[in-house]
C-alpha cells in the first residue's frame, strides 16, 4: 500500500507518531552560553510542533561542556539544565509531537574559542589542533552519552538520537582517516565502531525498550565510506536496540560517491538494508511535497526536514493539504524568517548558506 504524508506510525518502542514529518536537527545558535534554553529556541521548537510535526528534534545538544560545538548551543551535560527541557518537551507534546532531543559531542570540531581549551578526538589531529583521548576519557564520554540520555528522560522527551554523522567525536571514532587509535577504539571497523555501539547499548538498558531510540549517521564525507556505513547501520538493525535509523545523506537523488560506476542513488543504496523492525528517515535536499513522496516510495518511512520546516513552520500541514507544494523561493527577507519564529542570531547564522537571506 502506497506510504502517505500524513499517515501514522507506531516505533517498536510502542510510540506513536502522528505523521510521516521529522524535524531534522538544525544548528541555531540560540541558546545560553552556559547551555541552558533561551526563550528563542523554545519558540522556534515549539512553533514547528504547532505548524504539524510529526517529531520535533532538538539541535545537537553537548553531553560533555567540552563538546560544544558551537555558540549559543543547547545543553544535556548538566542536571541544572533540566528544567529548561521540561518546558521545552511539555509544550511539544501539548500539540501532540513526539519530543526527541539529540546527543552530541563535537570532539575535534569544537573551536577553541568556544571551549577556551584544546578539543579533543580519537586521536591526535593537528590540522584541528585537537588532542587524542585516553582510554579513561573515552570510557568517561560513553558514561556521559548514557547519563544524557537519563537526563533527558527525566526531562520527559520520548526518546534520543545518539549523533553519529557530519564529522563529530562519533564519526571520529568510526573513520579510518581520522582514527589512529591502537587500542580497542581503533584499528578495524568493529573497533572503531565500538563506541557508538557501547553508547547504544548502555542506553537502551539504562532507558528501556519503551524510550525512543535512534541513530544518525552520514555515509559520506569526514572520512566516511559508504559500504562501512551500511555495514554498522546493518548491525545496528540486527542488535535490536535501537527504533530508528537517521541517514543525513546531503542529497537524497545524487549518485553514491563511492559506487561511481552503479547507477544507483545514494537513496537507493541505504533503502537496500534489511530494516527489520526498525523504522528509516532520510534527510538530504527533501524540499517539496513531490520529494517527500517520492523518498517514501523508495521505501524509507519518515522524511527530515530541514530547509523547508525554516522556510515553512507549518510545512507538514502544507503538504499534507497539497501534495504538489512547493516552498517560497530563496532569498527570503529579514521579516519573513522573524514570522517563522527565527530569532536575529539564528538569522545571522543562516546567513552562511549561500542565497537563504535576502541583503535588504
Amino acid at each position: 500500500m502506497k506510504k502517505k504524508p500524513s499517515d501514522s506510525i507506531e516505533f517498536s518502542c510502542g510510540i506513536k507518531m502522528k505523521n510521516r514529518f521529522m524535524l531534522a536537527p538544525l544548528t541555531n545558535q540560540q541558546s545560553h552560553e552556559n547551555g541552558q534554553l533561551s526563550d528563542d529556541e523554545y519558540n522556534w521548537l515549539t512553533m514547528r510542533a504547532q505548524g504539524g510535526f510529526g517529531l520535533v528534534m532538538t539541535c545537537a545538544s553537548h553531553v560533555q561542556e567540552i563538546g560544544k560545538g558551537f555558540p549559543g548551543q543547547l545543553g544535556i551535560f548538566a542536571d541544572d539544565l533540566i528544567d529548561g527541557h521540561k518546558k521545552l518537551v511539555s509544550k511539544i507534546k501539548s500539540q501532540n509531537s513526539v519530543a526527541v532531543i539529540q546527543l552530541h559531542h563535537a570532539g575535534m570540531r569544537s573551536p577553541f574559542e568556544v571551549i577556551k581549551q584544546k578539543a579533543v578526538c580519537a586521536s591526535d589531529n593537528e590540522k584541528h589542533h585537537a588532542r587524542a583521548l585516553t582510554l579513561e576519557e573515552v570510557k568517561q564520554l560513553k558514561e556521559d552519552f548514557i547519563q544524557a540520555a537519563i537526563r533527558a528522560q527525566k526531562c520527559g522527551y520520548d526518546g534520543v538520537e545518539v549523533h553519529g554523522a557530519h564529522g563529530y567525536i562519533l564519526t571520529q571514532f568510526l573513520s579510518s582517516d581520522i582514527n589512529k587509535r591502537t587500542d580497542e577504539y581503533g584499528g578495524s571497523l568493529k573497533n572503531r565502531s565500538r563506541l557508538l555501539f557501547e553508547i547504544v547499548e548502555g542506553i537502551s538498558k539504562a532507558c528501556g525498550k519503551t524510550f525512543l531510540l535512534g541513530v544518525r549517521l552520514s555515509p559520506e564525507r569526514f572520512g566516511m565510506k559508504l559500504s562501512e556505513i551500511k555495514t554498522v547501520s546493518q548491525q545496528l538493525i540486527d542488535e535490536n536496540h535501537i527504533d530508528f535509523l537517521d541517514l543525513s545523506l546531503w542529497d537524497c537523488f545524487k549518485p553514491a560517491e563511492d559506487y561511481s560506476d552503479s547507477k544507483k542513488t545514494l537513496l537507493e543504496q541505504v533503502t537496500d538494508l534489511n530494516f527489520k523492525n526498525v523504522k528509516l528517515t532520510v534527510a538530504g535536499k527533501i524540499r517539496t511535497g513531490e520529494d517527500v513522496q517520492k523518498v517514501l516510495d523508495a521505501g524509507v518511512d519518515f522524511v527530515s526536514i530541514g530547509r523547508s520546516g525554516i522556510l515553512h513552520h507549518d510545512f507538514p500541514k502544507r503538504v499534507i493539504d497539497n501534495p504538489n507544494f512547493i516552498p517560497i523561493e530563496n532569498p527570503v527577507s529579514v521579516a519573513y524568517l522573524k514570522n517563522e519564529g527565527l530569532s536575529d542570531i539564528f538569522i545571522d547564522y543562516m546567513r552562511r548558506w549561500e542565497g537563504f537571506v535576502a541583503d535588504n
